[in-house]
């Protein structure tokens, strides 16, 4: 089994900062992609920003220039850093993770969300 398990949420003030982070474990055999999704009461979840195993990057458009996803891919890690953050990036972020876990057999994957809050 594969495991995504997110860190680093909490309380921001517009403007400022927070770094997520988000760690896979368990059966895996090639990571072909790593992003986070954010959801908020109502709405549909939502892509933030994705980085695939050849490091091209993917941006939803309300968060380029101010949030950067960044992988490790020795530990399976990923990272997204968010600067200059506002109260409508207030959601739930999700970790995903596209996984082969053997040759053929590959599988999409989900941490269990940590809630991000910005608000004075």
């Amino acid at each position: 089994q594969v495991q995504l398990v997110e860190s680093g949420g909490g309380l921001a003030q517009p403007g400022g900062s927070l770094k997520l982070s988000c760690a896979a474990s368990g059966s895996i055999f090639r990571i072909v992609a790593m992003g986070w999704y954010r959801q908020t009461p109502g709405k549909e979840r939502e892509l933030v920003a994705q980085i695939n195993s050849g490091g091209g990057l993917n941006y939803a458009d309300s968060v380029k220039g101010r949030f950067a996803i960044s992988r490790n891919s020795a530990d399976n890690t990923a990272f997204l850093q968010m600067n200059n953050l506002k109260p409508e990036d207030t959601a739930v972020y999700y970790c995903n993770a596209y996984i082969y876990t053997d040759m053929k057999n590959w599988d999409a994957y989900w941490g269990q969300g940590t809630q991000v809050t910005v608000s004075s």
